[in-house]
């Protein structure tokens, strides 16, 4: 329903800088300017900055320039505020601007700075650090022979970054693994698909939102379509996949949840500024018309894709299942500068439908399902029970020489059968053929969850 999309009011947290959600307010800049003139300047504060500067310039063992030591205490003074604020020179204003298109440079991680080293807040799916195996949790300790220890996220993150082809190698420390990772990575243009789909079986449908971008809430109508036509009218429900999703543009997440809610609030966000204020409702009509749904979340889930998850789960409009989300409750404004740079800038706390924040402590699903790696018995491993054929001097059945005759002959048969059935399915590499619960564990308990809850409605 095209009527309900939002006018396009946010930038898309910047690839490599951390998990946000980000606006574009002029307005506010030129209030928050004003409002500094008003309040005066901390004059002796600012003499002492200004000795500092001439010290530096004055004894630092190399000369720096006065461009450099003003940039850098920049970064110093936002970095200084929270994990999400930060300065963004020319090159990273134009990054974070490609990010809303879902086409850009890189490795494909969504990262932020912990204690002096770099963490994965989410690899980006189908990328090369998703298809590598780096996780959300990881800890990059070293980019090529450069210790991350003593760099800047910026630096950290200037040294990932390269011309599509060019190779960068991450070693990573993950926990309950005793020695680092070593990942080889080639560096490639990311170009995300914000949502895919596909059916899971007969009338159970999957869609998989891998980011927040400003066209996402436009794909998710055509795979919603792609996947009723598939069901042949006889839809019955949708798991839809947040897990590992790092976010992104605010109206994306405000369009995806309004999709699937007939009305009431959405989210709400609240800052110190009260043109940082907004109140996000839902327009009439659910695409799914009240279908069941399950939602999946992980604590990769952050930022856009928790408030998707808060408004469904606060409006009971889906089951929550999965683990713990990430918890990144607050809001970014980017203020662009006249030198073609920019400030991002947290500005505001946004708030579930039931007034919740989830800032630092994420949603608990309303089913936790912990990851789980499921692998198949071996039949050696199988101990067979006793029966009364085992036993010492048991009774003989009268009929056993007719029957082991038929049981041999049937035996044959499904030993043939099986022999077919492996043969087939040693030549097919369809992934999707794969047994799901071993494929994903908390998928295959979602479409259980959700073909229950199908019965339910349908009773």
């Amino acid at each position: 329903m095209p009527s309900r999309y939002r006018v396009p009011a946010a930038i898309a947290a910047s690839f490599l800088l951390g998990a946000s959600i980000t606006l574009t307010h002029g307005v506010l800049a030129e209030k928050q300017a004003a409002t500094a003139a008003a309040g005066g300047l901390p004059l002796d504060d600012l003499r002492n900055f200004v000795e500092v500067l001439n010290k530096v310039k004055a004894d630092y063992v190399e000369p720096v320039d006065d461009k450099t030591l003003l940039e850098n205490a920049m970064r110093g003074m936002l970095s200084g505020l929270d994990p999400h604020s930060g300065y963004l020179d020319k090159e990273e204003f134009k990054d974070m601007n490609e990010v809303t298109t879902g086409k850009f440079g890189g490795l494909g991680i969504e990262v932020q700075a912990q204690n002096g080293v770099v963490k994965v807040v989410s690899p980006i799916d189908d990328t090369p650090a998703a298809k590598a195996g780096i996780k959300p949790g990881d800890l990059i300790v070293k980019i090529d022979d450069q210790v991350v220890k003593g760099l800047s996220l910026n630096d950290a993150v200037t040294k990932m970054r390269g011309d599509p082809g060019t190779k960068v190698v991450l070693t990573v420390v993950r926990d309950n693994t005793p020695a680092p990772l070593i990942f080889d990575l080639k560096r490639d243009i990311i170009k995300v698909a914000s949502v895919r789909s596909k059916m899971l079986e007969p009338g159970y449908a999957y869609i998989r939102i891998a980011s927040f971008q400003t066209s996402t809430a436009k794909n998710l109508d055509d795979e919603i379509a792609k996947m009723k036509k598939a069901a042949d009218g006889k839809l019955k429900g949708v798991v839809l996949d947040l897990r590992n999703n790092p976010g992104g543009v605010l109206n994306g997440a405000v369009d995806v949840s309004d999709a699937f809610l007939e009305k009431g609030p959405i989210v709400s966000i609240k800052g110190r500024d009260k043109d940082s204020n907004h109140e996000f409702d839902a327009t009439p009509g659910d695409e799914l018309n009240g279908l069941p749904m399950v939602v999946l979340v992980n604590g990769g889930s952050a930022s856009a894709a928790e408030i998707v998850a808060g408004a469904l789960q606060d409006q009971h409009r889906a089951v929550l299942l999965g683990s713990k989300t990430f918890g990144k409750g607050s809001v970014q404004t980017i203020l662009p500068m006249q030198n073609d740079t920019a400030i991002k800038i947290t500005t505001a706390r946004y708030y579930t439908p039931s007034g919740r924040s989830i800032q630092a402590e994420g949603i608990v699903p309303d089913i936790v399902v912990q990851p789980v790696k499921v692998s198949k018995i071996d039949d050696a491993d199988i101990i067979e029970g006793i029966h009364e054929a085992d036993l010492k001097g048991r009774l003989d059945n009268p009929d056993e020489k007719k029957k082991a005759s038929t049981a041999a002959a049937a035996g044959a048969a499904a030993a043939a059968a099986v022999k077919a059935s492996d043969d087939k399915s040693d030549k097919s590499d369809d992934a999707d053929k794969k047994d799901l619960a071993i494929a994903d564990y908390e998928l295959y308990q979602a479409l259980n969850l959700l073909k229950g809850l199908s019965i339910a409605r349908a009773e």
